[in-house]
């Protein structure tokens, strides 16, 4: 028989962004994970620490994501298939438009039936997800256990790495 028969597989993800695109893939890959019965921990670190937080507001930056296509969430089927092309000196200089594009990325996300983030989260809780939280990173930005959801356990560097150290898959988000 040979070592790894019977073994669960493992997923070691770290994740480091906290805007509303990038707080997608650490919860959809670990529930995923949880859900072909592999054994998952994701460390939250710099700005995706804040995906741990009791409330989550996270928001979409289209600034810093020019390809990101604009499309409207309502209207007639044909307004909606329009790519509204927006220039870079409008998604960085114009006040409101990263709250307008946030809003508009939700009722996207709500009208085609993809969970919330805080859905996805709780997910990955039940199906039992290691969540660390990156202690150093609370240091840094001033943070408390007291911020963070009751699941998190509390670790450095150290405590990811032990385990991912015995990850059959690892990635960086």
């Amino acid at each position: 028989m040979s070592e790894t028969a019977g073994k669960k597989k493992r997923l070691a993800l770290i994740a480091s962004k906290g805007t509303l695109d990038w707080a997608y893939p650490p919860f959809i890959l670990a529930s995923t994970g949880a859900a072909m019965e592999m054994e998952v921990g994701v460390f939250f670190t710099f700005y995706g620490l804040t995906l741990l937080k009791k409330k989550i507001s996270p928001k979409v930056s289209p600034h810093s994501n020019p390809s990101m296509p604009m499309k409207m969430p309502f209207g007639p089927d044909g307004f909606q298939q329009i790519e509204w092309p927006i220039p870079n000196i409008f998604t960085g200089n114009m006040p409101g438009f990263e709250t307008v594009a946030t809003s508009l990325m939700k009722q996207t996300f709500k009208k085609k039936g993809v969970a919330t983030i805080e859905e996805l989260r709780d997910i990955c809780i039940e199906s039992d997800v290691r969540l660390i939280g990156c202690q150093m990173t609370m240091d840094v930005f001033g943070f408390s256990k007291d911020d963070f959801i009751d699941e998190v356990d509390i670790g450095g560097a150290a405590t990811f790495l032990e385990f991912a150290a015995e990850a059959d898959i690892q990635m960086f988000i």
